[in-house]
């Protein structure tokens, strides 16, 4: 029997389907085993009940009627090979547009010499109908700033940060609660914690900057009452405010919470609010951003993590390490005589003995609570957010019990769906630790990293990560908001600022490869992962616009030779005070980007029938490959600077004028890493890539090494020195365990964690073999001495799974094909296998090198000694 085991819609896998903007919002699901075809039936909140039939699982146009605003069904799935339905799902529209309240600030300007403090907001009003008659009430709402509401004296959600970042003044996003179980005769409550956030806070580097969008903080929340006769009533509220307990509240800096300022009851009914202050009302037709629903699910504690190791310091502070760098806070219970203040301080590393503080510049990252005096107070900050593995407590009261302190991980609550495993345990921890960073900075959108005065959504990292990211969690909602940023904030010359949403504090602002490249790469990968068009359609008129710029920059020769460059960020031999000195030429990079996204919206414009644009860019992708070739090779295939980065890119990229050249160059390649010893040589561009391209040049076991090589510089180092996140730098720590004294250096960012999308594809063998992994190809490449390796991937159709075990020369095979999918197994011998959906088991040789010399692929085998 075939049933239902997931349902969405759009592309919001795990997301919340209350509040949606769309009127026609497709649906998809996925099916335990196979199906001919499902029944879909929508019951409608006025009794109606709608059922079709469909042969198709994935995107579904909505095949009922539309959805108005306010709108609302539940909606049950099964096949019609089963005989179950899936539990309902409750799927209703937002209020379309259909505003009727204003924003209410409790201050519409502070100084800014400092973080500045949260105002709490109070709206008593009482049901405009019986209890007994409310089918259903919610609370729309959003802030100019950041915010949490409370109704009847309890939270109506567990949001963090909400409503998130976005360019504020093109969007704005509103949030959904449903408030009708917690509404009651008589008085109720709504209340609101209100502080600075992004939007007037102080954020940027260099210094950062101040009430960047404005110089308010502001609600705006509709709470709707919908009668059982389906009369809906929106209830009028009257807001007052009063100096929240957050006597200072930053992003970067920290939050000050002072107990004895705090007002018992003051969400609840009954609360006596007499001197609390009138709300000055800000018209929402003063602004311009539009309101809209999430595409994602919203920011939430995701996991809670206990101290591994607990010490006390001479100075008589508490270490705490939780064994994980981490986005969050800390979650402390305080015994403490009123007025005593304990300090809680973070950072992700230690250094010489002490925390490591100074990679975070001006995010001093420490939070302050003053107790009032009860038996036990519990404080978790609501509006600040760092990144640490290591806090100290100073000025704790007595001694620190069980269960005190508690790290409380905070990040977009995404829906996991790729695993990998294998016999390296440095392998397994690196797969971990490009995890953990990828889940520390999807905060909302996809930054660079979580603890120091950045912060920002480097479009460069994005570019490179996005294979990764989507195979790693369902990333494709939060990707869908920040390219919508994007597309808003593009320049009418089509230049893509350097990160996304921009912030001016002195960052060269200029046309960049391999960042701005994020237009048109970004939308390109998430429709090879999900196989939605849809994306590329509603992306299209910015990834050509980026196209467009690069082809006026180059004067429509296709050569990208001038303007400011990043080039091969972070190339190790980069000098530290200076990581964009790549010995890569910078030009090669830009130009090879310019044939790659000319390239892909070729072929966006193909798939969405686009003729004339489909001619046009192949036009100026064939211009800037010859340009390429004829400026950065050679007749026998040598690449300018004759760098990895420079080889693979002209690899990878597929720029080379044949397959004489291409194999020269793919010799040269092996010849430079093994002369390296191994060892990355590679920044932001060649860094994703250099594995593939040892393979394309006839080597899996060059890849095998340099992967699993374990000393500085290498993917393995951090690992060898502890690191649980991907650094920014290969040397962020250096091997006497000093901190890299550059002044740009993390712990947590993701961008050099890529090589996990390779470790999916070649090293356990599972990759798509069409867009939406309609088509499955499994072809392992046992190598670097491994036993076995395996990966699975939640795919929009079902799990996709594939595991080998190798012992001596014997190598077994296990794949797990989804519905509505066909798998391609490719065995050693290069024997190929077509499969259909189910479980299949092969059973073949592996040889080793000893066996066969002439085996590149398979097998450990050491490299010949290199040449200069």
């Amino acid at each position: 029997m075939t049933t239902i085991t997931d349902t969405w819609l759009e592309n919001r896998r795990g997301a919340s389907m209350i509040g949606i903007d769309e009127g026609r919002p497709r649906i998809s699901l996925i099916a335990d085993g196979p199906a001919e075809s499902f029944h879909l039936e929508f019951a409608r909140d006025d009794g109606a009940i709608e059922t079709v039939t469909t042969s198709d699982g994935r995107l579904i146009a909505w095949p009922f009627d539309a959805l108005r605003p306010r709108d609302g069904g539940w909606l049950r799935t099964r096949s019609t090979s089963g005989d179950a339905w899936s539990s309902p799902t409750r799927v209703e529209r937002g209020p379309g547009g259909d505003w009727r309240s204003d924003f209410v600030s409790p201050s519409t300007a502070a100084p800014t010499d400092g973080p500045r403090a949260a105002s709490l907001l109070r709206a008593a009003f009482a049901l405009p109908i019986a209890p007994e008659a409310v089918a259903r009430a919610r609370v729309y709402s959003t802030a100019h700033g950041v915010y949490e509401l409370e109704l009847n004296g309890a939270p109506v959600n567990d949001d963090r940060l909400a409503p998130g970042w976005t360019s504020y003044r093109h969007r704005l996003r509103y949030q959904t609660a449903d408030i009708t179980a917690s509404l009651r005769a008589g008085e109720n409550v709504l209340g609101a914690w209100l502080a600075d956030g992004w939007y007037r806070g102080h954020i940027g580097f260099d210094g950062g900057l101040w009430d960047i969008y404005g110089s308010d903080i502001a609600l705006l929340a509709q709470l709707e009452v919908t009668s059982t006769s389906g009369e809906l009533h929106v209830v009028p509220l009257e807001w007052t405010w009063a100096p929240a307990p957050i006597t200072a509240a930053g992003l970067y800096e920290g939050e000050t919470y002072d107990a004895r300022e705090a007002q018992p009851g003051w969400s609840s009914p009954g609360f006596p609010a007499d001197h609390w202050h009138p709300v000055s009302v800000l018209p929402r037709s003063d602004f311009t951003a539009t309101i809209e629903a999430p595409t994602a699910q919203p920011v939430r504690v995701t996991e809670t993590l206990r101290p591994v190791d607990v010490s006390r310091r001479p100075d008589g502070r508490i270490r705490l390490d939780f064994g994980q760098n981490i986005s969050g806070v800390l979650r402390v219970r305080v015994r403490a005589a009123a007025g005593h203040t304990v300090r809680l301080h973070h950072a992700e590393v230690i250094e010489d003995g002490e925390l490591g503080t100074r990679p975070l510049r001006a995010a001093t990252s420490v939070d302050t609570y003053t107790a009032a005096g009860a038996a036990e107070e519990v404080y978790a900050p609501r509006f600040t957010i760092h990144g640490f593995q290591y806090a100290e407590l100073e000025n704790w009261p007595g001694e620190l019990r069980e269960g005190d302190v508690e790290a409380l991980v905070i990040h977009t609550r995404m829906q996991r769906t790729g695993w990998f495993d294998s016999s390296h345990a440095g392998l397994n921890r690196l797969h971990e630790n490009v995890v953990w960073s990828m889940r520390d900075n999807f905060v909302d959108l996809p930054t660079d990293c979580p603890q120091r005065d950045e912060r920002v959504g480097w479009t460069g990292d994005i570019q490179v990560f996005a294979p990764t990211a989507l195979r790693l969690f369902a990333a494709h909602g939060t990707l869908t908001g920040w390219l919508r940023d994007l597309a808003a904030e593009q320049w009418d010359d089509g230049h893509v600022p350097q990160f996304i949403p921009w912030v001016e504090c002195g960052f060269p602002n200029f046309p960049t490869a391999a960042w701005g490249d994020a237009a048109v790469v970004v939308p390109w990968e998430m429709y090879r992962n999900d196989g939605d068009p849809r994306v590329l359609a509603d992306q299209f008129e910015s990834m050509r616009a980026w196209v467009d710029l690069v082809d006026r920059l180059t004067g429509q020769t296709g050569l990208w030779d001038s303007g400011f460059q990043l080039g091969d960020w972070l190339d190790p031999a980069a000098p530290p005070d200076s990581p964009g000195d790549s010995h890569t030429d910078k030009h090669l990079v830009a130009t090879a980007y310019h044939v790659k996204t000319a390239r892909i919206v070729t072929a966006a414009a193909e798939l969405l029938g686009r003729d004339e644009d489909a001619h046009r860019y192949r036009a100026i992708a064939a211009r800037a490959t010859e340009s390429f070739q004829r400026e950065f090779l050679s007749p026998s295939g040598r690449v300018v600077s004759d760098t990895p980065t420079s080889i693979a890119v002209a690899l990878v990229f597929d720029l080379f004028a044949d397959a004489a050249q291409a194999e020269r160059a793919g010799r040269r390649l092996l010849e430079l890493v093994g002369h390296g010893g191994f060892h990355i040589s590679t920044g932001f561009v060649g860094t994703p890539i250099i594995c593939d391209a040892l393979v394309m040049a006839g080597s899996v076991d060059y890849a095998y090494q340099l992967l699993m090589q374990d000393r500085l510089p290498s993917w393995l180092y951090p690992v060898s020195m502890g690191a649980t996140t991907i650094w920014e730098r290969w040397d962020s720590m250096l091997p006497d365990g000093s901190i890299n004294p550059g002044d740009m250096t993390s712990f947590n960012h993701y961008a050099l964690g890529a090589v996990a999308d390779f470790l999916h594809r070649v090293v356990a063998g599972l990759a798509p073999d069409a867009p939406g992994w309609t088509r499955i190809r499994y072809e392992p490449r046992p190598g670097g001495g491994l036993d076995h390796a395996g990966a699975r991937y939640d795919t929009v159709h079902g799990p996709a799974s594939i595991r080998w075990v190798r012992e001596d020369s014997d190598l077994t095979i296990t794949v797990e094909v989804p519905p509505a999918t066909t798998g391609l197994v490719v065995l050693p011998n290069g024997e190929r296998v077509e499969v259909g959906p189910g479980s299949h088991r092969f059973e073949t040789t592996c040889r080793s090198a000893a066996d066969d010399p002439d085996a590149p692929f398979f097998g450990w085998r050491r490299p010949e000694p290199a040449t200069a």
